[in-house]
């Protein structure tokens, strides 16, 4: 399998073949905006790194941290410096997780499990960290006869470790940790919570008795994107949700908390590339 060189390449792949990609990042590919994908992500931090804001949860980012990451979660890569940040992304089509898994082992469930005090983070100590790029040189390195189940091997015992981390980690009940302010954590609490209402920069700014730009500021510094586009991200995202359970597009509008169906369809179609109608019929198909 080839060592893809960028994140939006990886997806892109991931997406047309309907398995799952690989790519080994440097400083040089810009870090993406608030984003989602139809893909699950397994984020590697090599070098570590400032934080990541995982909807409305941020994290620090340290060497051997894997990041969990599901179709239906905004994220985005904040604070980073000038040094170099190397990573290694995988890029994961849901549906064949589920096809490798078997009726014992749901190798979808650290992607697909989001209970109370759920974690996106496992941070692994320096023999996981071993076995983790063991397993990805193998897929990386197979070449030649049978190069398809030498891949798909490596990559079913990488996610038997992830699995096995990730469920241990939950089993710990680790609270959440790295915090930029309890002001950003607040709004972004609100935020959440009110989603489906109509939110806005004036009305937040009210609410919080704060003043337009002295929040917009401390939003954008904690979390490297705007109070809007974080807002439309996550809206995007719930939208996602209520058609991949069979919700009509009309009741996925009405449920993500757009103004106006015109605000919906652009927002929706710009971020996931196609319109929420073709979305819906994809999801069931």
């Amino acid at each position: 399998m080839e060592e893809l060189s960028s994140c939006k390449t990886a997806i892109e792949h991931c997406l047309s073949t309907k398995a799952f990609a690989i790519a080994h990042l440097y400083k040089e590919e810009k870090a993406m905006d608030m984003h989602i994908h139809d893909c699950y992500e397994l984020y590697y931090s090599i070098s570590g790194g400032r934080q990541f804001l995982i909807d409305n949860r941020f994290y620090a980012i340290a060497p051997g941290d894997v990041f969990l990451i599901n179709q239906y979660e905004s994220h985005k890569l904040t604070q980073i410096d000038n040094h170099v940040h190397e990573r290694i992304v995988l890029s994961i089509h849901p549906d064949y997780v589920k096809q490798i898994s078997t009726p014992n082992t749901n190798l979808d469930y650290c992607f697909s499990n989001r209970a109370e005090g759920f974690q996106h983070k496992v941070s692994l100590d320096k023999s996981a960290q071993s076995r983790f790029l063991y397993y990805v040189s193998k897929m990386t390195s197979a070449r030649g006869y049978a190069h398809d189940i030498v891949e798909q091997a490596a990559f079913m015992e990488l996610m038997v470790l992830i699995n096995t981390l990730s469920n241990a980690n939950a089993a710990q009940a680790a609270p959440a940790e790295y915090k930029y302010s309890h002001q950003v954590e607040d709004i972004l609490a609100y935020i959440n919570q009110n989603i489906a209402l109509g939110i806005t920069v004036e009305q937040l700014a009210a609410h919080f008795f704060l003043s337009e730009s002295y929040i917009c500021r401390i939003f954008k510094q904690a979390t490297g994107t705007t109070i809007n586009k974080y807002v439309t991200a996550r809206r995007i995202s719930i939208a996602k949700a209520h058609l991949n359970e069979g919700d009509s597009v009309g009741e996925a509008f009405e449920k993500s908390g757009f103004g106006d169906y015109s605000s919906f369809f652009k927002a929706f179609t710009k971020a996931v590339g196609v319109s929420p109608k073709k979305y819906a019929n994809l999801s069931v198909s």
